[in-house]
C-alpha cells in the first residue's frame, strides 16, 4: 500500500504543503518562501513540488491528498452571516461572492485541475489518475497538528484562531490515534478576531501585525481593561465569551471596527506609519491582558472538567507566547505542547495527519520529545550547491570546517558584528530557529536598535529573542521547561537584571527602549522578559555548537536570534535569497553552511531604496 499522504492549505492565507510517510512527518514548507510574497494564499504549487521532488516521488505515490477545510461549510457561514446583517455589508458580500463563484465554490474541481497541471509540469504526462481527495474541518486540522506530533498519549487540545468554517475556539480530547471534539465557540464571537480588531485599530496589518501588538503591550498599562470588559466582551467564569457585535464590522464589511468602537475610545484607527502614542501602548497592554485571562480560564476549566492535565495548543492565538508563558506557570497544569506552525500553514500538516490516523485508522506512538524534528522540515542546500551559486555570481567567500568556522564566528559576534546564518533545513512556521536566522551578541546594548533599524527596517520597539543552550536555560531565565520553538516568554533571572534609577522608572512608553535592563540587554524586553528558544544538540547540532563556541569565548550561553528577512518580506529560503538580503542591508557577515562571506570583500552594490517598494512595509 502507498505510504505517503499530502496535506495542503491554500486560498485564504499562509498556503503550505506537508508530506508524511508511514505517519512520519518528513517535509513541510510554506508557499511564501518560494514566491517571496508574504502570507501567500495561492495554490501551493512550489511547496507541493518541493515535497514531491525532494523525496523523489510523484503524485502516483500518494495515498490521498487532504485539504485543511470544508469549503461548503465556510460558504454556509458566509451566506448566513450576510443574511443576518442585510442590507448592511452588501459591498463586502458582492466582493466575497465573486471570489467564491470563481474559485472556492467548486474547490475540488479547481484542486484537481491544479494538480494535473503540476503533474504534467513534473512528468510531462497529459493524464494520470489522481489520488483520493479528502477534506478535514479547519479546527480539526488545527487539533490534529497540535496533538499527533505532541509527546502525549492523552491530552486536551485547545484551538483558538480567527475563524474556520464556523468555529473560532474549540476544545478536543486527543487519545492514542483519535481526536474527539468537546465543544466550540462559533463565529462571529472570536478571540482571534477581537485581537485582530485591536491590531487594526492600532495601525498594524491584520493577520501579520498581531505579534507587533503583543510586542508593544509591555510599554503600556492595561488601563482600558474594564472599558473593554464592560462594553466589548462578556467573559464567563470558565473563559467562554461573547462579543457585542455592534462594535465590530469584520462580519459585515471591509473594516474590523465600527464607529461605535471608535467613539468608545475617543478617536479613529491609527494610520499606518504614523506616531505610536501611549494610548496605543495602553490599548495593546489591555487587550493582551484580556487574551491571557481567557486562555488561562478556558484551560483551567477544561482540566477540571476532564481531569486531563496535559494541554496542546494550536491556531493563531497559540502564537501569543506571552499568554503561553503565563499558562505554563500554572500549578494545575502538568505539561504544555504548542504546535510551532500554529497558523493556517500548520493546518496542512494537521490535514495530512488526519488522513493517516483518522481516515486510514493507523496507530500512533507518541515521541518522548515530539515528532516535529525541531520544525526543520524545509529546503536544504549542500555546500556544493552553495559554492556553485557563489562562483556564478563571482562572490568572495571562504570555506571553513565547522570547528574553525564556529570559533571564528564567536569572535565576530563578540566584536558586535551582525551575522546572517543560513544552516541546514528551513524552518516550518513563522519563527526562525537557527536555520534561517540573523544572529548577534545579546550582551551588546546597541544590538537591538542596530538590528531593528539597519538590518530589519522595522519599528524600534520590537524585541528580539535569545537562543540559549538547553542545559543553560535556568542560568539566565526564570523558566524550567524547554522551549525549542520560541513560543514561551519568561523573565530574565533576577540576578541578571539591572536596577533602574528613580528618574528612569518615571519614563513612559518608547522612552524606555534604550535603557539596558539586564546583562543581556539585546534580548531583554522592557518588562524584563524574553521570548526564549532552547537549542538542543539533537535537533540542530551546528547551531548548538556555534552557541557553545560563543559561550566558551564569552561565558554567555545565549545569542540574539531573529528571522533572516527584512520587514514585509518572508524568511529567506535559498542561498540566493540570503545573499540578496545580506547585500541590501547593513549585515556584516553571511554564513551559508560552511561558506563565510564578509561584506567589505563583496563587490559594491549601489544603494537602491526602490527594492523596498516590492514589499508591503505596513
Amino acid at each position: 500500500m502507498k505510504s505517503f499522504i499530502l496535506g495542503i492549505s491554500c486560498f485564504y492565507h499562509d498556503s503550505a504543503a506537508a508530506l508524511i510517510r508511514n505517519g512520519e512527518i518528513i517535509t513541510a514548507v510554506q508557499e511564501e518562501r518560494f514566491t517571496r510574497k508574504k502570507h501567500d494564499s495561492s495554490f501551493p504549487y512550489n511547496s507541493i513540488r518541493y515535497c514531491l521532488e525532494s523525496n523523489k516521488i510523484d503524485l502516483e505515490d500518494i495515498e490521498c491528498i487532504v485539504y485543511y477545510e470544508k469549503p461548503l461549510l465556510t460558504f454556509e457561514r458566509l451566506l448566513e452571516t450576510y443574511l443576518g446583517v442585510a442590507p448592511r455589508g452588501l459591498r463586502s458580500f458582492i466582493a466575497a461572492m465573486q471570489v467564491w463563484v470563481k474559485e472556492k465554490l467548486f474547490l475540488k474541481s479547481e484542486l484537481k485541475k491544479q494538480f494535473k497541471k503540476l503533474q504534467k509540469d513534473i512528468t510531462n504526462q497529459e493524464s494520470i489518475k489522481l489520488p483520493v481527495f479528502l477534506f478535514s474541518e479547519h479546527h480539526q486540522a488545527h487539533a490534529a497538528s497540535a496533538f499527533y506530533p505532541s509527546p502525549f498519549d492523552e491530552a486536551l487540545i485547545l484551538c483558538m484562531d480567527g475563524v474556520g468554517e464556523w468555529a473560532t475556539t474549540s476544545a478536543w480530547i486527543g487519545k492514542n490515534n483519535k481526536i474527539n471534539p468537546i465543544w466550540e465557540i462559533s463565529f462571529p464571537h472570536s478571540l482571534g478576531l477581537l485581537y485582530s480588531a485591536f491590531t487594526y485599530y492600532c495601525g498594524f496589518k491584520v493577520n501579520s501585525g498581531e505579534y507587533k501588538l503583543m510586542g508593544l503591550a509591555p510599554y503600556g498599562k492595561p488601563i482600558y481593561l474594564d472599558l473593554i470588559k464592560n462594553n466589548l466582551i462578556d467573559i464567563k467564569d470558565d473563559g467562554t465569551f461573547r462579543l457585542d457585535m455592534t462594535f465590530f464590522k469584520y462580519h459585515r464589511g471591509f473594516r474590523m471596527t465600527s464607529h461605535k468602537f471608535h467613539n468608545l475610545f475617543g478617536r479613529g484607527p491609527r494610520t499606518s506609519e504614523s506616531e505610536i502614542t501611549q494610548f496605543h501602548m495602553d490599548l495593546a497592554a489591555s487587550i493582551q491582558k484580556i487574551t491571557e485571562e481567557i486562555v488561562l480560564k478556558i484551560a483551567k476549566s477544561l482540566t477540571i472538567e476532564t481531569g486531563i492535565k496535559n494541554i496542546c495548543l494550536s491556531g493563531g492565538v497559540a502564537l501569543n507566547c506571552v499568554a503561553n508563558g503565563k499558562l505554563i506557570k500554572e500549578k494545575w497544569l502538568n505539561d504544555l505542547w504548542i504546535q510551532p506552525a500554529s497558523g493556517d500553514a500548520g493546518s496542512a500538516l494537521g490535514a495530512a495527519l488526519i488522513g493517516w490516523h483518522q481516515y486510514l485508522g493507523k496507530n500512533r506512538k507518541a515521541n518522548i520529545n515530539d515528532a516535529m524534528k525541531g520544525s526543520y522540515l524545509g529546503c536544504n542546500f549542500s555546500n556544493e550547491e552553495i559554492i556553485d551559486y557563489l562562483r556564478k555570481i563571482d562572490a568572495s567567500y571562504e570555506f571553513l570546517e565547522d570547528d574553525e568556522l564556529f570559533d571564528k564566528l564567536a569572535h565576530i559576534l563578540a566584536e558586535g558584528k551582525v551575522v546572517g546564518w543560513f544552516n541546514g533545513p528551513m524552518e516550518f512556521g513563522p519563527r526562525a530557529l537557527g536555520g534561517r536566522s540573523i544572529i548577534g551578541d545579546p550582551r551588546n546594548q546597541r544590538m537591538q536598535s542596530i538590528m531593528n533599524l539597519k538590518i530589519k527596517y522595522r519599528e524600534s520597539f520590537r524585541p528580539f529573542a535569545p537562543s540559549i543552550l538547553e542545559q543553560d536555560l535556568v542560568s539566565q531565565f526564570e523558566l524550567n521547561k524547554k522551549s525549542p520553538y520560541m513560543l514561551l516568554v519568561a523573565p530574565v533571572k533576577k540576578e541578571l537584571q539591572l536596577k533602574m534609577t528613580k528618574k528612569q522608572e518615571k519614563l513612559f512608553g518608547i522612552e524606555k527602549i534604550n535603557l539596558p535592563r539586564s546583562n543581556i540587554p539585546a534580548v531583554t524586553h522592557v518588562d524584563y522578559s524574553a521570548r526564549i528558544q532552547t537549542v538542543s544538540k539533537s535537533t540542530n547540532p551546528r547551531y548548538y555548537e556555534l552557541i557553545k563556541s560563543f559561550k566558551k569565548l564569552t561565558g554567555c550561553p545565549s545569542i540574539v536570534n531573529t528571522s533572516f528577512n527584512v520587514r514585509g518580506e518572508p524568511i529567506v529560503c535559498t542561498p540566493q535569497d540570503a545573499y540578496r538580503c545580506f547585500m541590501r542591508t547593513e549585515m556584516d557577515v553571511l554564513v551559508l553552511q560552511n561558506q563565510i562571506l564578509f561584506k567589505e570583500k563583496q563587490k559594491k552594490v549601489e544603494k537602491d531604496e526602490t527594492w523596498k517598494q516590492e514589499f508591503d512595509l505596513d
